[in-house]
């Protein structure tokens, strides 16, 4: 699927879009890799590490509706990851986080129609389900955003749209991990906890690279895909990085929660399960010929519906990874 072809990876600089860029140079053959972003130094970092023929650098931001849809001309797979996340610069403000998360989300779409791209993924967040901050208000704007995309699909155009939504990538920029990392190195007399009761998703990043590369395998247009993950403890996470440190509770930041949820409730009636992940179907009826078949998706494999009032939380999820596992997966993530 992505030999020869060409792919837009928005926000590329990020931790996503570097790893993403990474893996598709060592595993296929592509025409063309574009990294679209608006930090020129970030690019020029970049660079270095990634100066394959076919990789191509764009200074532009996702605001920027003229500059999105130059750079798409000829592509044929688009990753949305551009974003701004940090929920409590959110909280602080709001306008900023609507303009790239909402707006910017808008300006993708309309350049991907524009450009009769064949596919456009969406990377979405634990917090746009149920959201309770700016952060996961946006994020959930733009989902409903890209599956309502689908509708906008007319004439000989065949772009299709779809969301991927997964929890904390292990070790991302900006998450807790680096915090923990920093402290330690510094020789920090506590590891600030949040609350002991927090849960959190956990996902390596080349696991989140690897999910959205086969969904757009799975795709057929207007589907949420959420990975089956596991579970961790904030205080376990701390243990497990710094056993002799002691932990000391700081209280919930603005707009956090003490637990996430991928799949609410109030979806459930739309939500399938396959073997390792869910589907959320759209809640809306696309106007080309009705929905597809969400049971079964693009590679053949085949879900079912899960109970009514079912909901994928971190506090309830089945599989908690303990101490000794989550130092295991740190390791694989490329932790110490």
């Amino acid at each position: 699927m992505f030999d020869n072809a060409s792919i837009l990876i928005t926000g590329g600089t990020g931790s996503f879009g570097q790893k993403y860029t990474e893996t598709i140079i060592g595993k296929y053959k592509p025409r063309k890799v574009i990294i679209y972003s608006r930090d020129e130094l970030k690019q020029s970092q970049m660079q270095e590490h990634y100066n394959h023929d076919c990789m191509r650098y764009f200074i532009g931001d996702v605001r920027d509706r003229e500059r999105l849809t130059m750079a798409m001309k000829g592509v044929d797979f688009v990753i949305h990851a551009a974003a701004l996340k940090q929920v409590p610069a959110a909280e602080y403000n709001p306008m900023e986080c609507i303009k790239t998360n909402v707006n910017g989300a808008e300006n993708v779409i309309h350049a991907a129609l524009a450009n009769n791209v064949q596919r456009v993924i969406a990377l979405s967040t634990d917090k746009a389900a149920n959201p309770i901050n700016l952060y996961g208000a946006t994020k959930l704007c733009s989902d409903k955003l890209f599956v309502a995309a689908n509708n906008l699909v007319g004439g000989d155009l065949q772009t299709r749209f779809a969301v991927t939504r997964y929890g904390n990538v292990v070790g991302s920029r900006g998450s807790v991990v680096p915090l923990f990392q920093r402290l330690i190195a510094n020789r920090a007399d506590h590891l600030p906890i949040t609350d002991p009761r927090m849960t959190r998703f956990w996902i390596t990043l080349q696991e989140g690279v690897d999910f959205v590369l086969e969904n757009f395998r799975r795709m057929r247009g207007g589907e949420i895909f959420v990975p089956k993950l596991p579970s961790i403890r904030i205080g376990d996470l701390a243990q497990a990085m710094a056993p002799n440190i002691p932990q000391r509770v700081v209280g919930i930041r603005p707009g956090e929660k003490l637990h996430e949820v991928m799949c609410p409730a109030d979806d459930s009636h739309l939500t399938a399960e396959f073997a390792n992940h869910y589907v959320i179907k759209p809640s809306i009826t696309f106007f080309d010929g009705g929905n597809p078949n969400y049971n079964k998706d693009g590679l053949g494999d085949v879900g079912a519906a899960v109970p009514f009032g079912f909901e994928y939380n971190s506090g309830t999820n089945p599989r908690f990874l303990s101490i000794d596992e989550i130092r295991a997966f740190n390791q694989r993530a490329g932790i110490a």
